[in-house]
């Protein structure tokens, strides 16, 4: 890299897209963990949506925490709180006068509980005073040492604005522009003290640093995506980047998953993943390509599961006795049929945006064991599609369908325009249409959607 990741100070999230499948989460973890190892970075790995079933099964057998939640890139107050030493209400004010000589002329007073009781600044220890003092001759010789001894809270401003800690900074700005204060209490749970922010600080806040895997879409991001720094991409899908204030490292690579193109990066570094965390990039590996079967798989593929097998199926490991094929077909199972989710997760837990040809359109991908049972759920997960396809503003939606086992697919639609009846999949009689050795979205369908609405 051109800029040494491991020398930044604030923390790094890795994230894959929302609505993440299990190759996203994995490859966020493993991203994630080869940054700290090899840099020393501060890289966390977050995730952009909820856990799919799948997913929740490989981590739990796997004995893994989830990433962190990510939903949105907009700074927050966390961002910017200073936490400032504090004093309490009775407290004498010489204790006050110590912090501030320390923090640039602000002392937090704070209840017994942690709560804001006010805060003591210039303005306010000058209003004190004059209080104190005034323009009488005899109270103006008033030793400083007696001044000092009286509590806290007589010269504590009690009117500071309190926000929390996780509320959006742009959300509350102009609320912010209009205060004649230049200070500010942030606070956490119950309304207990976290810290003091600053109207400068607040004018501009730092941008939270991201590292996307597995997706290059504004769309498929995380919200706010235009608030955040954005330092590399690692992806094996089209592109469709956004843009950047400066040059990043961007790598999009021709292989079935962008868990493989982690496990280079570690072989590369000289390193070994640990047997649980290989296991969830085989796991994002093996559900990415169907067990190394779907045509998105490469050479460099069948080469990083190896590798990660060697891995993660060491003594001692939860899978030191399985293989890649066994693995694989508990990761696919874990994550087909329809019965077991709502028809709105169906259409929902693995749906990513797109755009071309003036259109906005989702397609949705759900894995079964037996094409059949789309049959006894077309009704509800026809009407979750329309919801959804409405829901998100969009043109039309699109749910695929596959059984994993014979490696096809059934399209179910909603509103989609007519150029689409040219796709080369035969309608079948309840309005769905046929995909016969279609499993991949990104390789088989989407390229056929794209050519038509683009031509």
């Amino acid at each position: 890299m051109g800029e040494n990741i491991g020398t930044m100070a604030s923390p790094i999230y890795v994230t894959g897209h929302v609505n993440p499948d299990t190759d996203s989460i994995a490859a966020a973890m493993g991203y994630a963990w080869l940054l700290r190892e090899r840099d020393g970075a501060d890289a966390v790995a977050a995730r952009a949506g909820a856990i799919n079933p799948q997913t929740a099964w490989v981590l739990k057998h796997l004995g893994l925490e989830a990433p962190i939640l990510l939903t949105d890139a907009s700074p927050r107050f966390e961002s910017v709180v200073h936490r400032f030493n504090t004093t309490s209400p009775d407290s004498p004010l010489r204790e006050a006068w110590g912090i501030a000589s320390k923090t640039g002329g602000i002392a937090p007073v704070l209840n017994p509980d942690r709560t804001p009781y006010g805060l003591i600044t210039g303005e306010s220890l000058f209003a004190f005073l004059n209080r104190q003092v005034g323009t009488h001759p005899r109270r103006q010789e008033v030793k400083i040492s007696e001044i000092l001894d009286l509590p806290c809270k007589q010269a504590a401003d009690t009117r500071v604005p309190k926000f929390h800690v996780s509320t959006k900074i742009k959300d509350v700005l102009n609320r912010l522009l209009r205060e004649d204060r230049n200070e500010f209490f942030v606070t956490g749970e119950e309304g207990r003290y976290v810290g003091i922010c600053r109207q400068r600080d607040l004018l501009n806040p730092p941008r939270l640093k991201l590292i996307l895997v597995d997706h290059n879409e504004p769309q498929q991001a995380v919200g706010s995506l235009e608030e955040a720094e954005i330092l590399e991409i690692l992806d094996h899908h089209r592109l469709g980047n956004p843009s950047t204030h400066i040059p990043i490292r961007f790598t999009v690579d021709v292989v079935g998953s962008t868990s493989t193109l982690v496990s280079e990066r570690i072989e590369a570094a000289g390193l070994s993943a640990p047997p649980h965390l290989a296991g969830m990039l085989l796991a994002g590996l093996l559900a990415d390509t169907l067990i190394l079967t779907s045509p998105t798989t490469t050479e460099r593929d069948r080469q990083a599961a190896e590798r990660l097998g060697n891995w993660a199926f060491a003594a001692g490991s939860v899978l030191k006795d399985e293989t890649i094929e066994s693995f694989g077909k508990q990761v696919l199972t874990a994550g087909s049929g329809l019965a077991a989710r709502s028809p709105q997760e169906v259409v929902s837990s693995d749906m990513k945006v797109y755009s071309a040809g003036g259109y906005q359109f989702a397609v949705a991908q759900a894995e079964v064991s037996d094409l059949y049972e789309v049959n006894e759920h077309l009704e509800s997960l026809t009407k979750a599609l329309s919801e959804l396809r409405e829901s998100k503003g969009l043109d039309f939606t699109v749910l695929m369908v596959t059984d994993v086992v014979s490696g096809s697919s059934r399209l179910l639609f909603s509103n989609p325009p007519p150029i689409l009846e040219e796709l080369p999949f035969p309608p079948l009689q309840d309005g769905t249409r046929l995909a016969e050795g279609v499993v991949s979205r990104k390789k088989q369908l989407l390229p056929g959607i794209l050519s038509l609405l683009e031509a």
